[in-house]
């Protein structure tokens, strides 16, 4: 089992030649199973999730030197995570063939024949109500919902306001509580 480490104890080994390997891998250790599942939530997909996490750990080990200790490491992570993220949302959505190629039901279809997916009809209903937000509402709500990130943090994370980010929670809410109240 790996023990929670120290974002200060990671920049010490990032910080020197010799130890930089050992700390990226400690950094890997330390943040690979939140992004997993902070991304994952963004793109649904297990497969999309880890070629997303593949690229955030690549900018990382590149970008890690530029990392100015202005925020904290965990912010600097979640940052370039959910910057790879929207990137790879916004590629598939050029690409996307027509208009349909996101509906609800191919939502619902691509999370169900995912073999990492293991959640019943009320998280298919969720993830659907999810996939219709606006980007920013959609990423609010992840991070809040599931990563109960405070919303200081997101502040810091996404570089806009306490009170937008409020109010973007509200509206995604109900939003979803909206889409719950639909019929099937």
């Amino acid at each position: 089992m790996i023990t929670p480490t120290s974002d200060e104890k990671i920049l010490e080994l990032l910080g020197a030649a010799h130890t930089y390997e050992r700390g990226f891998r400690l950094l890997m250790a330390e943040y690979k199973e939140r992004l997993y599942w902070h991304v994952r939530r963004i793109v649904l997909v297990h497969s999309d999730a880890d070629d997303v996490l593949q690229n955030t750990f690549i900018k990382i080990y590149k970008g890690i030197a530029q990392f100015e200790g202005k925020s904290k490491l965990y912010t600097w992570v979640y940052r370039i995570a959910t910057n790879e993220a929207i990137s790879f949302l916004q590629s598939k959505k050029r690409q996307a063939t027509s208009p349909l190629d996101e509906s609800a039901n191919l939502i619902s279809a691509r999370l169900t024949a995912d073999t990492w997916f293991d959640g019943d009809e009320v998280q298919v209903r969720l993830q659907k109500a999810i996939a219709q937000l606006p980007d920013k509402q959609k990423l609010v709500f992840n991070l809040r919902y599931y990563d109960e990130m405070p919303y200081e943090e997101m502040a810091n994370l996404l570089g806009t306001s306490v009170g937008a980010l409020k109010a973007s929670y509200h509206h995604a809410a109900k939003k979803i509580e909206a889409a719950f109240k639909e019929p099937d």
